[in-house]
Order: structure tokens, then sequence, then C-alpha cells
């Protein structure tokens, strides 16, 4: 395939993209199609690396219909998905917690005598970013990569006739709630970022898809 025809493919899966209100319940996503979209994000780019993210695919109905109720904008979505998946943010990703030394140590392969200057530089960076300023902070600048991988797993969908839905519309107290109750924010080290729902459209979309132009959203300094 020419680089042309790998161009217009991929315009044309964004253009196929649109956020799917309710999905048809009958068709559902083969284990080869979404395992393929889970590693588009695990393979996402993060800042420095870090990786701060888990992705909970929650196929359990019970524990969907309670995040249902939480979930004002995933009322459609929720029961006729077929996979849905809650993206998790790490709490914990200062530059000197256990995650990002294990992180460095046992992921990125980072030699030992190299680890305190790099552990400084990453205070460095995220001091001057303001990320320490407090723990909202923090889980925000982790929040803030989960969205990269999120992009990256809907693209990767739409690039095979795959249709989503990302989901803000939530209570994300009460889902932090839930979510501890249930055992899956590791004793607080994660915090819920972001939703998604996958799947095949009931019915296409009632009007075309509209953008600004591109001039109106790219200046060239030169």
């Amino acid at each position: 395939m020419n680089k042309q025809s790998i161009k217009e493919q991929v315009l044309e899966a964004f253009r196929f993209r649109h956020a799917t209100k309710k999905f048809d319940p009958t068709k559902k996503i083969t284990d080869e199609d979404f395992n393929f979209i889970l590693e588009t994000g695990r393979l996402s780019p993060s800042s420095v690396g870090l990786e701060p993210w888990k992705f909970l695919v929650v196929q359990n109905r019970e524990l969907r219909e309670k995040l249902r109720e939480l979930s004002w904008g995933a009322q459609g979505q929720l029961p006729t998905a077929s996979h849905f998946v809650v993206i998790l943010a790490r709490t914990d990703a200062r530059f000197d917690s256990d995650y990002v030394k294990n992180h460095m140590i046992n992921v990125k392969k980072m030699p030992a005598e190299q680890l305190e200057a790099l552990s400084e530089r990453y205070k460095s960076f995220q001091k001057s970013f303001h990320i320490l300023d407090n723990d909202r902070s923090l889980f925000d600048w982790s929040s803030k990569q989960t969205y990269i991988a999120l992009a990256n797993m809907m693209t990767a969908a739409a690039q095979i006739g795959i249709d989503s839905c990302p989901i803000e519309g939530f209570d994300p107290d009460a889902v932090n709630r839930l979510l501890a109750e249930e055992g899956l924010l590791e004793d607080g080290n994660f915090a819920v970022s972001v939703m998604v729902a996958f799947g095949y459209r009931a019915e296409d979309p009632h009007r075309p898809k509209t953008r600004k132009s591109l001039d109106q959203v790219v200046e060239w300094i030169e």
C-alpha cells in the first residue's frame, strides 16, 4: 500500500468515527479485534514514559448497571456496548514514589546508577509544571496521559470499522467509591479518569460530521 492510500485510509477512519450513543447489542467485537484495540492503548506514549494508566474492561452486567446509575452520559452505551472500558489514572506518579522507581527499574530497565540523577530530573520537571502542588495536580497530570491512549484506541477501532464513544458524563467521586468497594483501585493508587464504549452503531448519525476549517485552527509561524 502506498503512502497516499494509507493517508486516505486514516482520514476515512476519522470521518467514520462519531460519538455513538447507542450500539447494536446483538453485534459483538471479536476477541482478536478488541485485543488489537487494547494493544494500541498499551503502546501509547505517556509523559516521561510512565504509563500511568489501567484499562478496566467491564463486561459484568451487574457492575455495568451500577455504573449506569452514576453515569448520566452513558445511559445508552452501558446496556448496549459490546465492550465498555473504564480508564484509570495513577494517583502515585510522583518522581519519588515506589511506583516510579519500580517502573524505571523493571519496565524501562534503567541501570541503578542512573536512577538518582533521573529522579532529580523528574522532580525538576514535575515542579516546573506545578504537578507537585497538590494531589489533584498530580492526578490531573496522570489523567492527561490517559487521553492519549483513549484517542489512539478510538482511532484504531475506527480503522477496522468499530464504533466508540468517549464518556465524561459521570460522577467521579461516586464512581471511585464504587470501584474502591469492588477492589479495583489498588488501595487508592488509581482513580477514574474517563470511560469509553466500543461496539457497532445501532444507526448512522443523523447529520454529517462538522469541524472548523483548517485555517481556523492552524497558524503557521515562519
